[in-house]
């Protein structure tokens, strides 16, 4: 990616010194139209090569639709900014809730998610009925 980047670069500044040696004439780039600054006193133009002022023109082309995008979007920033604020506020509360909320485990469930241990050792049967029970008498 990095070369392919770097192939571009370099092709669009060749292209960009061509047009700049192809539009090497001098022009005269006046501010008001037809001699109205002679009205306003001083001199509202400037000799300048055809280059420069086409790509002048494009730098400030590309910097009002900058400025342009960047006003156009700031409600929805401001928006978005205030729908994260929100968010975070509900998580938040939703935090605290839990926390306030949560009730103590019931006696039987902690229990059973007690982690199992060795299987408990079960006393051998015996031909004798267990002591306090009041099962017949063996014969």
């Amino acid at each position: 990616m990095r070369f392919l980047r770097l192939i571009f670069i370099v092709l669009l500044a060749i292209i960009l010194i061509a047009v700049a040696l192809a539009n090497r004439d001098v022009v005269t780039l006046s501010a008001f139209p037809a001699n109205f600054g002679q009205y306003l006193g001083g001199r509202w133009s400037v000799d300048l090569p055809l280059f420069l002022v086409v790509f002048l023109a494009f730098a400030f082309g590309m910097l009002a639709g900058l400025v342009w995008e960047w006003l156009r979007e700031a409600q929805e920033r401001r928006q978005l900014r205030a729908q994260a604020h929100r968010a975070a506020r509900l998580e938040d509360e939703v935090g605290h809730l839990r926390q306030r909320h949560a009730a103590p485990k019931d006696e039987v469930l902690a229990i059973l998610d007690r982690p199992k241990t060795t299987a408990p050792v079960l006393p051998a049967a015996s031909a004798e009925p267990a002591p306090g029970t009041t099962l017949p008498a063996a014969r």
